[in-house]
């Protein structure tokens, strides 16, 4: 792989990037997803607590921000690096590095449906029990990619499918973004016979091979397997980025719902700080209120876990173009690794469990078992009889929007099955809501509902 082509500035299509004076393509690239839809909607989307009533508290919009902060920064510091050894190809800035890097983040979690990782497994569930007769007549890897839905792989079909121009591009977003947002490049079904590096765990549907190939081969990635690739090398970045973002705000957000105390949150973070003024520091923070404490310390853990991941990248950029497997912040000194993977722990441990999001979770299996029941089997009856669907059946594909669906249905030389197209177009719907209008559709399918 060279670094020439991995900038790539064409558009998905192979589409000739504008030219404008003071904005770049990945400017172009960034503003495109702001603008979208999809990117609006994480406002109202669960980062941890689901419908939580304290306006303090992260949500995907708010969490997406914050981390393409953090990967613009780090970015533009590995493309000063890369320039300073004459790495960085004639014509590209630093910034153009902090640029793709920056939409590549703010774009990482679009594809996320309602209730966050619960929303994920709420639909795998479906489909492996209730849902499962709605996979007959499906390709195996067609059935993988619903009983191993990942929002990952949702997140690249929003940006090259959905959005904007559907099924003509999507967002038409440059190469080298689309190949730096795809976190795991490979396809469901070898996942989940343990033959990719990440167990269940994807960044492609069957409904986009054909895009992803493109990707791949516009920024010349290189091949490890059928359908499978090496990661672009910004994808480490990105990937950084986010894990800092919610090691450190995860903590934040369990201080404000009181489920974690100042005290233990700064003994995870404090490894990461310099040893010189940390004693001035903890007397700063001995004279503010707990809500103050985590803003003083912030920039610096931030800017601390930014120069470590920096200098692992250049360090180890040789290991990163040949596809290692592992992520960025195992490079990181330890000291750095240990406070990150605390940060995740006590998440895991102490706030994803705690009773206040338990409950909530168990709501939102009724809520998508709800709508994934009526709006698949609208959409079987669509696909296998339509001269006979039930009035209900058709009010739900009105709902849904027969224009909508994917065009190749009705192309019968097309790969993918009919059927399947017509499931991924509900996937769409569903995983696109927010989690209020989830959980109010819900209730007007059950009957239960209000008028708006």
């Amino acid at each position: 792989m060279e670094w020439n082509q991995l900038l790539n500035t064409r558009r998905l299509g192979n589409r000739q990037a504008k030219e404008e004076v003071g904005r770049s393509p990945f400017n172009s690239d960034h503003d495109k997803i702001i603008f979208s839809g999809a990117f609006r909607r994480l406002a109202k989307k669960t980062q941890v607590h689901p419908l939580v009533t304290n306006d303090h508290i992260h949500n995907r919009l708010t969490h997406s921000l914050e981390v393409a902060c953090v990967g613009r920064s780090l970015g533009i510091k590995v493309g000063h690096a890369l320039m300073d050894r004459k790495r960085l190809p004639k014509g590209f800035l630093p910034t153009d590095l902090g640029d793709i890097v920056q939409s590549a983040c703010l774009a990482h979690d679009i594809g996320n449906p309602p209730f966050g990782h619960t929303g994920e497994e709420a639909i795998r569930n479906w489909f492996s029990h209730d849902g499962k007769n709605h996979l007959s007549g499906l390709k195996p890897e067609e059935k993988s990619d619903l009983l191993c839905f990942e929002g990952n792989a949702q997140g690249l079909r929003i940006l090259t499918t959905a959005e904007y121009h559907p099924y003509e591009g999507g967002m038409r977003l440059t190469y080298s973004t689309l190949a730096s947002f795809i976190k795991y490049p490979w396809t469901s079904l070898p996942t989940t016979k343990n033959e990719r590096p990440r167990a269940n765990k994807y960044g492609v549907f069957q409904s986009e091979l054909n895009i992803f190939h493109e990707i791949a081969t516009k920024v010349g990635l290189d091949q490890k397997g059928e359908d499978w690739y090496c990661r672009h090398p910004l994808v480490y970045l990105m990937e950084a980025a986010d894990d800092f973002c919610y090691g450190i705000l995860d903590l934040e957000d369990g201080l404000e719902m009181n489920i974690l105390g100042w005290e233990e949150v700064f003994d995870i973070l404090r490894p990461a700080l310099e040893a010189v003024g940390v004693t001035d520091l903890i007397a700063e923070l001995d004279k503010v209120p707990t809500n103050r404490k985590p803003s003083i310390i912030r920039g610096k853990i931030i800017s601390a876990y930014i120069d470590a991941a920096a200098e692992a990248f250049i360090k180890h950029e040789e290991d990163i173009f040949q596809g290692m497997p592992g992520d960025l912040i195992s490079l990181c000194p330890k000291h750095i690794e240990k406070s990150v993977q605390d940060a995740k722990n006590i998440a895991k441990n102490k706030i994803f469990s705690h009773p206040k999001k338990v409950e909530l979770e168990i709501g939102a299996y009724y809520i998508i078992s709800t709508l994934l029941d009526v709006m698949c089997t609208a959409a079987d009856e669509w696909i296998s009889n339509p001269k006979d669907m039930s009035f209900k059946s058709k009010r739900v594909v009105d709902l849904i929007g027969a224009e909508t669906f994917d065009p190749r249905i009705k192309n019968i030389e097309q790969l993918n099955t009919p059927k399947y197209l017509a499931m991924m177009r509900v996937i769409d719907f569903v995983s696109g809501m927010t989690d209020h209008y989830a959980t109010y559709l819900a209730k007007q399918f059950n009957g239960m509902g209000e008028s708006r």
